[in-house]
């Protein structure tokens, strides 16, 4: 299957189904010599860990990251590293049940229509569980932006249309949805609940911040930085669209209102507003990248629902059960930030042959 290899230099390939032996990522083009805290990839793994509280999947999974090469001594050698998660709780006989009924919203029709064979546990290789092996190089990703002054985080903005009025960094994770406003996290919890009770599922926006990227990132034309953006968060199975700054805004204003005007600031150029959401002509111009993204509901709802049965080419009703979100956005941050990681180191690292002098130094 082609399609699962992300980025130029710093090259990952995710690989696994959600109901197989595991699933992982090799990760090509990481520099020599890092010191790679792997207490620091199992935090970001557990971020988006099922069965955390109430609000998850009851699926039982430690997510135990295991290395099976690449790193030595505990620095990377510059050779592919191979990084994996061994899928520990799984059940497949609630799909046995509905494996010839195309489930609504998923990729299963799609899936079935290209290569006319699909892996119907839990969604095989279209699961949200693909998304560990982008976690576990975005983490990686995230400890050499770190050394060059680049930090990531992003947060629930919106809910099941409930909308943060506030922003508290604080206060991000000391609540279950991940949320920068405390008394509209309480909201969100109990909508969360609600719809559990009835059956069904819920979408929302998640927006990431970029902060100390430096200007220069991103080549032009095709490869531009909010392209390699769009494309890498697009990537993600639940991801309905994009927006980079001022976003789909940016179509009611006049340019004398979006422009961002240039000042000095202690000999710098600086930007006096960021409505560009740090990047124009597709390189970053040093402000904050701040990007949202429109998160779908998810697909498994155990609501009937009208489809089709491939084998029988009937119409049936289906009702999808077994353990699943009632939204994918609280778990789907960690993977929005490390996918925001994987676009930034691969674009630094291409950003080394911008220049002759950048090679001889």
């Amino acid at each position: 299957m082609a399609g699962n290899t992300f980025g130029k230099i710093f090259r990952i390939t995710t690989w696994g189904e959600s109901h197989g032996t595991a699933v992982g990522v090799i990760i090509d083009g990481c520099p020599a010599n890092l010191e790679l805290d792997i207490e620091f990839v199992q935090k970001e793994l557990n971020k988006r860990r099922p069965g955390q509280n109430d609000l998850s999947s009851p699926r039982k999974e430690l997510d135990q990251v295991e290395v099976l090469s690449g790193i030595f001594e505990g620095k990377t050698t510059g050779s592919p590293i191979c990084l994996l998660v061994y899928n520990k709780d799984v059940d497949s006989s609630k799909y046995e049940k509905i494996k010839n009924l195309l489930r609504p919203g998923h990729a299963d029709f799609t899936y079935f229509i290209k290569y006319q064979n699909r892996d119907w546990r839990g969604g095989g290789r279209a699961s949200g569980r693909e998304t560990i092996g982008r976690v576990i190089a975005g983490a990686i990703a995230k400890q050499i932006l770190e050394k060059i002054g680049i930090k990531i985080f992003a947060y629930t903005k919106e809910l099941g249309g409930i909308q943060i009025e506030k922003i508290d960094l604080n206060l991000i994770d000391k609540n279950p949805v991940k949320c920068p406003d405390e008394l509209v996290a309480k909201k969100m919890e109990n909508l969360i609940r609600d719809i559990k009770k009835q059956g069904d599922s819920i979408g929302g926006i998640i927006e990431i911040i970029a902060s100390g990227v430096p200007a220069g990132l991103g080549e032009p034309i095709f490869d531009k930085l909010s392209a390699d953006i769009a494309k890498a968060l697009m990537s993600i199975g639940s991801v309905k669209g994009v927006e980079i700054g001022s976003g789909f805004q940016a179509a009611k204003m006049k340019g004398s209102e979006h422009n961002d005007e240039f000042i000095l600031e202690k000999g710098n150029i600086r930007l006096k507003t960021n409505f560009s959401g740090g990047i124009l002509g597709g390189i970053s111009t040093g402000e904050e990248i701040v990007v949202r993204i429109a998160v779908k509901p998810i697909s498994s709802i155990s609501k009937k629902q009208n489809t089709i049965n491939i084998k029988s080419m009937k119409p049936e009703e289906i009702s999808v059960e077994g353990r699943h979100d009632v939204t994918s956005v609280i778990r789907l941050i960690p993977v929005a930030e490390a996918m925001i990681a994987l676009v930034l180191i691969d674009h630094f690292l291409r950003n080394k042959l911008a220049k002759i002098d950048n090679i001889l130094i």
